[in-house]
């Protein structure tokens, strides 16, 4: 059986007034909903300089939460997930339509993470990241929409030069500008023992992958484990609203597929 623990903090910051981050989860009832639809976890990042970051961020959380909990059960996850991401993409693009919005302009990132029996399926679009942390060691699963990962890849720019530059943060891929948007999917078997942390820029540009492994793997409650990557992060610059969800695999529940249904190994 897949059971998980998980914590979540978020900060505005030792600059901004108000928090343009949102997080938001699904939690199972039931054993039986743990099997046919599983975990999910989800935060979003509003674009600031936009006019309602806070909106944005807050709408693609709950209509990613929302539809997950209404999916048909057994839903296949690495389709589904996407799937929530372009419904929070038509739903903050929406809102710029609403009369109380009209002329406004809103965007935001997103990660969300579904899990269930021993597979975590991670969907993104823009800069907030997913880290597996597996063994003390951190492994960042997503790659951000941003311009100068783009050059990088292309070999344009040095990671190391990244962190230099102006455009850092300017985003090629975002919820909200544009009535359709790729988010880019990827899946991962999960052991015993694994962690999974979601997270904003404000933690991810301030923490290394050592550092945010060293504070997550300590055998800590797991609340306080997500207080202290975030706290940790504000007293390093705290420029910017900064937000974690740590989720623990306690353990997991191996099964196979057979014509596109699981089937357990065990009883």
């Amino acid at each position: 059986m897949l059971e998980v623990q998980f914590g979540q903090a978020s900060d505005p910051g030792k600059f901004r007034t108000n928090n343009e981050d949102s997080m938001g989860s699904f939690i199972p009832s039931s054993r039986q909903q743990a099997r046919s639809h599983g975990y999910l976890f989800a935060v979003a990042d509003g674009v600031g300089g936009l006019d309602l970051g806070e909106v944005a961020s807050a709408t693609a959380v709950s209509v990613i939460t929302e539809e997950f909990a209404k999916a048909q059960s057994g839903a296949m996850l690495i389709s589904l997930l996407p799937k929530l991401i372009h419904f929070a993409n038509a739903a903050v693009h929406d809102r710029t339509l609403a009369p109380k919005y009209r002329g406004k302009k809103m965007a935001t990132t997103v990660v969300a993470c579904a899990l269930r029996h021993d597979q975590a399926i991670v969907s993104h679009v823009g800069d907030s990241r997913c880290y597996l942390v597996r063994n003390g060691r951190a492994k960042q699963i997503t790659q951000d929409h941003t311009w100068v990962n783009e050059q990088r890849k292309l070999g344009l720019i040095s990671a190391g030069e990244i962190a230099e530059s102006d455009a850092q943060h300017v985003l090629i891929r975002s919820l909200g500008p544009e009535m359709f948007v790729a988010a880019d999917t990827t899946a991962l078997t999960l052991q015993p023992g694994d962690l999974l942390v979601l997270c904003t820029d404000g933690l991810h540009d301030e923490m290394s992958n050592s550092m945010i492994a060293e504070i997550v793997s300590q055998q800590k409650n797991i609340d306080e484990i997500a207080r202290e990557l975030v706290t940790r992060a504000v007293e390093i610059d705290g420029n910017d609203n900064t937000t974690a969800q740590v989720i623990r695999v306690r353990s997991v529940e191996q099964v196979g597929m057979y014509r596109g249904r699981p089937y357990r190994f065990s009883p």
